[in-house]
């Protein structure tokens, strides 16, 4: 039996623009309607799975840690710490025996630690073993000048202190029921949980390669990506296989859609058919 729940880590505002990329405004603003500073409303949904060995939380949000100055460029709303987030759906923090950051970007790991009332970075889920990518973990460790931003060593790297974190490798999966998919546009060694949720039902973790359903079209590809053309060709190649495949996708920060299913329209482009919640896809399958 899999149990899966999604989890809501809070929401938050980013720039149009920077999330459509080359895609004018007057195109993308009607899938969107920006506030009046360009921004636009996103969620970090991150993704609860259990089987018979495993207790795992895909991705952590952004959580508390950093100072005013830094949320008010994103005006984070809903739950601000993890834990929060974690008992308002009935799931134990303590529980949690792995965590998969899909890549070390502060909307994405910064949940996994908090500072306690001395001050010291503590650990969200105290009983889990944190697994991302090796060369990611590098590439965070010391970021290109563009990337710097994304990467805050105090959402991160007091899990390698702690001797809380462990490497993914290309090919390689410590849960029989996930295959991990790594694609490099977005950022170098992002890992997207691929879940075999039971006969014929696959369940694909976007992360940041399909940050929302609106960026299935093709040219959809945020200004944060750092090699767009790789995107570009990752999503054709990963969209072909959902729908050979039949793989649902799960939006972690699309604000009105949860799950995808895909179809192919007659002159081959790969679309949206229908959208669903996790509920209704099927949260507990065997």
């Amino acid at each position: 039996m899999m149990v899966l729940k999604s989890v809501l880590a809070g929401t938050f505002k980013l720039d149009g623009g920077a999330m459509f990329g080359v895609v004018p405004k007057r195109i993308w603003s009607k899938l969107m309607q920006p506030d009046a500073n360009n921004l636009c409303d996103w969620v970090m949904r991150c993704l609860y799975v259990e089987d018979r060995h495993h207790r795992i939380l895909i991705d952590t949000g952004m959580g508390n840690k950093q100072d005013t100055k830094f949320f008010s460029y994103y005006e984070p709303g809903g739950f601000r710490t993890l834990q929060a987030a974690l008992n308002h759906h009935l799931i134990d923090p303590e529980s949690i025996t792995d965590v998969i950051l899909t890549h070390l970007h502060f909307d994405h790991v910064g949940g996994a630690l908090f500072y306690d009332e001395a001050g010291n970075p503590a650990a969200s889920l105290p009983s889990a073993t944190h697994w991302t990518h090796k060369e990611q973990w590098d590439l965070a460790v010391k970021p290109n000048a563009r990337e710097k931003a994304s990467f805050l060593p105090e959402n991160f790297m007091p899990l390698l202190a702690q001797d809380r974190i462990r490497f993914l490798q290309d090919g390689d999966s410590p849960f029989p029921s996930i295959e991990f998919i790594r694609v490099d546009g977005h950022t170098r060694a992002m890992v997207l949980p691929l879940i075999h949720a039971g006969p014929d039902k696959k369940l694909l973790f976007t992360a940041d390669l399909f940050p929302s359903a609106h960026h299935l079209a093709l040219p959809y590809i945020m200004a944060y990506d750092m090699q767009p053309l790789v995107t570009l060709a990752e999503k054709e190649l990963l969209l072909n296989r959902c729908i050979e495949e039949k793989i649902d996708l799960y939006f972690e920060h699309d604000i009105d859609h949860e799950v995808a299913s895909l179809k192919r329209t007659e002159t081959g482009k790969v679309v949206a058919a229908a959208f669903t919640t996790l509920e209704e896809w099927g949260v507990k399958t065997g």
